[in-house]
């Protein structure tokens, strides 16, 4: 069908007559034009959609109802998307990626954010076992947050927070005596790594040896919450992140800030470089949480 045969439908339709959907057009236009229009919709959907009830009076068949009903809401639409637009408001979509820990700790607050200022925009998440830029390249994804060791050229960033690792152990048992921990002395307890996540055991196997630990790793984990469940259960000690300064929290468990020298790292948001603005990257940018 023939989008400006039905525009002239629709508006014989809102206004019950040829005359006065000439007028009410949105551009310049003859009733015999607008009486055109709707006779070749008619011939070519071989119905009547109108039938006269009265000299300058139209009403819809109940065939043309059914046509006016399902194409009444889309041509309305039109117009507010063009203003929309026109106005640089974008909704859609945002397809997220982060890590577990980020997802829970960092995102909840500023997706409720998100949510509050443009309720137009909707948001994938996927959680991810490392910042997989590829995501980016392939357009797979539109903003990942986490850490990188490096930022490529591609890129851009925006710092949002910051992590801080810290030492956790079982409350139970000679590791935590008189509330403080101490890695040389936790040297000979089984460790508890990252198995997914490379660049997160990358950082915790650095910080180790700069306080001259050589790691006993007995168990890994693909999430800090799965790490510190371990060490609650008492099957060893581990480094995990936090982005509160009151470090990572859970039952039967001592969590001590790593302290000379610490390990902090920033935690992104990374979105690919292109041409033009991405304004569903920029509006969550706007409600971005910062350091």
């Amino acid at each position: 069908m023939n989008l400006q045969r039905l525009e002239g439908f629709y508006w014989v339709a809102k206004q019950q007559g040829y005359a006065r959907a000439a007028r009410a057009f949105p551009y310049p236009i003859t009733q015999p034009g607008v009486h055109q229009q709707v006779r070749r919709l008619e011939d070519e959907l071989g119905v009547k959609l109108f039938e006269r009830v009265g000299k300058d009076k139209v009403v819809l068949t109940p065939r043309g109802q059914l046509l006016f009903d399902g194409f009444a809401p889309f041509y309305e639409q039109l117009r507010v998307l063009e203003a929309r637009v026109k106005g640089g408001q974008v909704g859609g979509t945002l397809k997220v990626g982060a890590g577990g820990h980020l997802l829970r700790h960092l995102m909840p607050e500023w997706l409720r954010r998100l949510q509050a200022r443009r309720p137009d925009i909707s948001v994938s998440l996927t959680e991810l076992p490392h910042a997989d830029l590829s995501l980016l390249r392939r357009g797979e994804a539109d903003l990942l947050v986490d850490w990188v060791p490096e930022v490529p050229t591609d890129v851009e960033v925006r710092e949002v927070a910051r992590s801080e690792a810290w030492i956790v152990a079982p409350a139970h048992g000679p590791h935590a005596s008189k509330g403080r921990l101490s890695l040389p002395a936790l040297a000979h307890v089984p460790f508890i790594g990252y198995h997914a996540d490379r660049q997160l055991k990358a950082l915790q196997l650095a910080a180790l040896e700069a306080h001259g630990v050589t790691p006993r790793e007995v168990f890994s984990a693909d999430s800090s919450d799965t790490i510190l469940g371990f060490v609650a259960a008492g099957l060893g000690f581990s480094l995990v992140p936090a982005l509160t300064p009151a470090g990572p929290k859970a039952p039967a468990v001592v969590a001590q800030k790593l302290e000379r020298p610490q390990a902090r790292f920033p935690i992104y948001a990374i979105w690919r470089k292109a041409t033009g603005p991405h304004p569903l990257v920029e509006a969550a940018l706007e409600c971005a949480p910062t350091p």
